[in-house]
């Protein structure tokens, strides 16, 4: 009887091992920066979670009482901005992949591509200057004839300056990405898997309910999660359109409306000091953790179906 005897292992040539090693230490780099990001957040947080709450802007009842109304309006704000975006960024992508010709298709990914790039100022400019001033009338008609609806609630704001306008400008802005992923998540569906149902006798629609969304649906979570981690960190729209003010509310046409943590950060820490500074950057550490725990269930999310996901 003959025992099988083990192949020799590999010898790792001199390229190989470098490039191994590269590979290592760029993803501990990775790993090292966020633990670097995450600890210096922390031990500058810790002066305003124990400070006396008096000596806080607005003098709270607790550093708490303080964040609670950035972090709501936060969420709020990227919240309404995904809700419309999402549905606007997965039509545009299935035109452009299995609707348009290939020419129209190619103009409109090289537009989509562009407008990712613009930066946040320019579109804050255009909320400020073009779009809160042309939704000053729908707001007034949907107070005016909606206005039983908690959202909608008198009084109306006279400026257009609202989170709703916030919601809309940051949806413009997380819309090139959403759709720049999603279109190349539903270009890699199996082409068998298109014929297959197309053989069956499915309409395109059909095809794309049956073979595209389900086998897409991982890469749309992971592109949403993109966009919404753009409208939760993005700083500039907010401090220049909206009128913040210290209060949670779910109105959506008024003219007091919930701040944001980037907002609030940006709009007040050039004359902040002292224990401000570290007011300022323990909202840091909580919008940082809500980042954090938004992409870990969206990843939780996405590894349930990862073996049919084309985005991993």
């Amino acid at each position: 009887m003959t025992t099988a005897t083990p192949s020799p292992r590999a010898t790792l040539r001199p390229a190989d091992r470098i490039f191994s090693g590269a590979t290592v230490i760029a993803g501990s780099l990775i790993l090292v920066a966020l633990a670097a990001v995450a600890i210096f957040l922390l031990a500058q947080s810790i002066p305003a979670l124990v400070v006396d709450p008096a000596e806080l802007k607005g003098s709270p009842s607790s550093f708490w009482a303080y964040v609670a109304p950035l972090a709501f309006g936060t969420v709020w704000a990227a919240f309404l901005a995904l809700l419309m975006a999402l549905p606007v960024s997965i039509g545009i992508a299935l035109f452009i992949s299995h609707y348009a010709p290939r020419r129209v298709a190619q103009g409109l990914g090289y537009i989509i591509d562009l407008l990712a790039a613009v930066p946040s100022v320019v579109f804050g400019l255009w909320g400020i200057k073009i779009l809160a001033p042309a939704v000053t009338p729908l707001y007034d008609w949907l107070v005016t004839n909606a206005g039983w609806i908690p959202l909608f609630a008198p009084p109306v704001s006279g400026t257009g300056r609202t989170i709703l306008t916030v919601a809309i400008v940051l949806a413009v802005m997380i819309i090139p990405i959403i759709t720049a992923v999603t279109r190349e998540v539903f270009l890699q569906t199996p082409r068998l898997h298109e014929e297959a149902a197309l053989a069956l006798g499915a309409t395109r629609w059909e095809m794309i309910q049956v073979a595209v969304l389900p086998f897409g649906r991982p890469g749309m979570i992971s592109a949403a999660m993109l966009g919404l981690g753009r409208a939760l960190g993005e700083t500039m729209v907010v401090a220049m359109v909206l009128s913040p003010a210290t209060l949670i509310t779910f109105v959506l046409t008024s003219s007091q409306n919930p701040s944001t943590i980037a907002g609030n950060i940006a709009l007040n820490f050039p004359e902040a000091h002292g224990v401000g500074v570290n007011a300022l950057i323990a909202t840091g550490l909580i919008l940082f953790a809500i980042t954090l725990l938004i992409n870990s269930i969206a990843r939780v999310v996405i590894n349930r179906r990862k073996a049919f996901s084309g985005a991993n």
